[in-house]
């Protein structure tokens, strides 16, 4: 543990409202800080990760993985998110940690779960789950900065029966928070999650690290579903929402409520304005990463079908906000 009180900080917040702390999870080209600033129009979570970013590229412009604007935090955003860091290599976590701390930031996510073939091929992600040594290096490496360390992993590599020996591997790294996406590598997001293991990792963090907060990740839709969750089994702390956030940008609802077609395009209308803001900073992403938002906003069950083919079409935020100009063309009445 570090004397960083970040995510202690919002446990007890949490669970002074009888809930568990929601988070949004790190998604590649996703968690930026426009998806980021959208998502807290629509209903923010209790805290943001940002996208993956390679560990070594933060002291080191001329890697293969650059930063781009990963790291850039628009000034309208109320807090800073937790860093997740991607890599094999300790030193360069170490001096990762550092600057990032001196850059304000207060926590940092390890990723040793990704799934991604570039990822593992160069080390990273659930290539640390074959490889304890380097997992526990760059924890410990991490925790020289003071920063909150956490880690997000799979159960296993290729089997189930994996979190056996490696989830309480991680716990004895004492970690603030262990985050799980119930599935292994090879399991993609192609099975369901295995809900039916919770009960038994809380009960290793409860032998091995009761100061590590569980958090569990993988086919949570939204704040409902998460709750359920919580209260069907004692002693979890978090939860995290992925790609629940595409099938409802107001996942993170308390009180789930029916929105219209015009409210979710002004939140398109509002990402378009904070698209173009971030491209006069960085030239990353480019306008086609926008286009896989769209399903978000252009929902089939409200009629617009073929609103979201005609977006689809597009080449620029402006060919876009033309669109949703003469969107009732486009509507299926």
């Amino acid at each position: 543990m570090t004397e960083s009180t970040f995510w202690q900080d919002i446990s007890t917040k949490a669970k002074s409202e009888n809930r568990p702390f929601f988070t949004m999870a790190p998604m590649e080209a996703v968690s930026n800080t426009v998806f980021r600033q959208v998502i807290t129009k629509a209903c923010p979570p209790d805290t943001f990760f940002s996208e993956f970013v390679y560990a070594k590229a933060i002291t080191d412009p001329n890697t293969k993985f650059p930063i781009h604007g990963r790291l850039y935090v628009d000034p309208r955003e109320k807090s800073l998110p937790v860093v997740q860091l991607w890599g094999n290599g300790a030193a360069d976590f170490e001096t990762a940690a550092v600057t990032l701390a001196e850059r304000g930031f207060q926590a940092i996510d390890i990723n040793m779960g990704c799934p991604d073939g570039t990822v593992i091929k160069n080390h990273g992600g659930s290539d640390l789950i074959r490889n304890h040594q380097w997992a526990q290096d760059v924890i410990a490496a991490a925790k020289t900065s003071g920063l909150a360390v956490s880690a997000k992993t799979r159960l296993g590599y290729s089997k189930v029966e994996e979190f056996r020996d490696w989830i309480p591997f991680l716990l004895h790294q004492n970690v603030e928070v262990l985050t799980i996406h119930l599935r292994t590598k090879m399991e993609m997001s192609k099975v369901p999650a295995h809900l039916e293991v919770i009960d038994e990792i809380i009960k290793m963090r409860d032998e091995i690290a009761p100061r590590t907060l569980i958090q569990i990740n993988g086919d949570i839709a939204d704040y409902q579903a998460g709750m359920q969750l919580y209260q069907e089994h004692p002693g979890l702390d978090g939860i995290m929402i992925g790609r629940g956030v595409f099938a409802n940008p107001f996942a993170f609802e308390k009180g789930p409520k029916k929105h219209s077609l015009d409210e979710l395009l002004d939140l398109l209308q509002m990402q378009l304005s904070l698209f173009d803001d971030f491209s006069q900073h960085y030239d990353y992403p480019r306008f086609p990463s926008l286009k896989r938002f769209f399903k978000i906003y252009a929902r089939p069950e409200l009629g617009a079908t073929d609103l979201r083919n005609a977006m689809m079409d597009t080449k620029s935020t402006d060919d876009v906000r033309k669109i949703l100009a003469e969107k009732d063309k486009y509507l299926n009445k």
